[in-house]
């Protein structure tokens, strides 16, 4: 009898999303609306390159954000993002990744290049 792996189903998905999503992003949630997909992105908790010398600690979301992708089996595809805060524990300042940083210093496709240019 030929044994299988079981399915990976995040690689399965990552099929249906921008290349390059899941590297900085989990689902957290996954919901057939009727007419119309939704999936619930949660930025990872990965301090960003440009700011790892700086004393930080997650602190918090922004306010979720919602963008529209293509439709995937004649429904709409909505993505509602909860992009990351962190907290400069010896200043106090505030800071998130700064999505331009990604699309211009990584090898990304262009269909994650549109999908960024969504994000504030």
């Amino acid at each position: 009898m030929n044994r299988t792996q079981p399915i990976d189903y995040k690689s399965v998905l990552s099929l249906f999303l921008p290349a390059g999503l899941l590297d900085y992003f989990d689902i957290t949630e996954a919901s057939n609306m009727g007419d119309y997909f939704m999936l619930v992105l949660v930025e990872k908790d990965i301090v960003p390159e440009n700011l790892q010398d700086l004393p930080l600690i997650s602190n918090g979301f922004h306010k979720p954000i919602t963008v529209t992708d293509f439709p995937v089996r004649d429904h709409t595809m909505y993505f509602r993002i909860k992009r990351r805060r962190w907290l400069d524990k010896s200043t106090g300042k505030s800071y998130s990744r700064d999505w331009n940083l990604v699309a211009s210093g990584t090898r990304i496709t262009a269909e994650f290049g549109a999908f960024l240019k969504e994000l504030p």
